[in-house]
């Protein structure tokens, strides 16, 4: 991510990369543990995927996804995306364009145009794309955001939840939203901490070390790319989850027993969980006026 040519190994991969399908990168896999080679930069401490697999072979997977259960647990998702637009209303009250990055089947986008936002996002999945159209009435783009052309200077908000640790070169996506917001304009990042108390104590089964994941950051790491980008950090919190017992219960195979009784496993997604293992960053940056927007 920063060019450095000093590196040490971190992680020794432990899943036969040779098999990866587009079932073992959606949003709810349950792959926890798989993990590929990782590296560690000795210079700014990001943990990446060394080999790391092209653009190509990854963009072609994530086209193919279908995960339908990821749209089942829209009601807790909502409430996970709410959270960031309460945020984003408090740092930057004014409405704009909200443009949503790996925006999956549209609930933040639909969130986000109920409060006032005229909303745009970008998603590979053609299946997530016909259930944004189908279910909200979303128009999405389908393709990569690193290889679209998009109006600079143009976006008031650009979200990034959970997507930075999906890529091959997160200082590209960086760099491109910066280019594509206002002057004045919030970069919202949502992504897992490497270092968190709970990566440390459940180490190598943390739920976060997953097939999908090419890139680990650091509160160091973090602030390395949006330094080098022109971004300056507003505000930084963890992020918390809210999911339904259900959706949490499906998690476990050894609790789907629990769910085979339909007036139970109603009762379970009425239920919501909210998990505030402190394991991921809630960053909010801004493009300053001050800054010369970078070519």
């Amino acid at each position: 991510m920063c060019s450095s040519s000093s590196l040490a190994p971190y992680k020794t991969g432990n899943f036969d990369t040779s098999s990866l399908s587009k079932d073992h990168i959606k949003i709810t896999d349950s792959d926890y543990g798989k993990i590929w080679d990782l590296s560690r930069c000795n210079s700014c401490t990001h943990v990446f995927a060394n080999p790391c697999p092209s653009q190509e072979f990854i963009q072609t997977l994530y086209g193919e996804i279908e995960d339908p259960v990821y749209q089942e647990e829209a009601q807790g998702r909502s409430k996970n995306f709410s959270r960031i637009l309460k945020s984003l209303d408090k740092i930057h009250p004014e409405r704009g364009i909200l443009f949503d990055v790996g925006a999956a089947t549209g609930i933040l986008l639909d969130i986000s145009r109920k409060k006032g936002w005229h909303v745009e996002g970008i998603e590979p999945s053609a299946w997530a794309i016909g259930v944004a159209r189908d279910k909200y009435n979303l128009e999405i783009r389908e393709g990569v955001f690193e290889e679209t052309t998009l109006q600079k200077e143009h976006y008031t908000v650009v979200t990034m939840v959970d997507f930075i640790e999906h890529i091959p070169h997160p200082l590209d996506a960086i760099s491109i939203a910066y280019k594509i917001l206002m002057p004045g304009g919030i970069l919202c990042l949502v992504t897992p901490d490497i270092n968190s108390l709970a990566a440390r104590i459940i180490g190598q089964k943390w739920w976060h070390y997953r097939p999908g994941h090419l890139g680990y950051f650091s509160k160091k790491s973090l602030d390395f790319l949006l330094q080098r980008t022109g971004f300056r950090v507003v505000k930084m919190r963890k992020y918390s989850w809210t999911f339904s017992l259900h959706y949490l219960l499906s998690r476990k195979p050894g609790l789907n027993f629990l769910l085979k009784n339909h007036v139970f496993a109603s009762f379970w997604k009425k239920i919501p969980i909210k998990l505030a293992f402190q394991d991921s960053f809630e960053i909010y940056a801004t493009k300053d006026k001050s800054n010369e927007s970078l070519s």
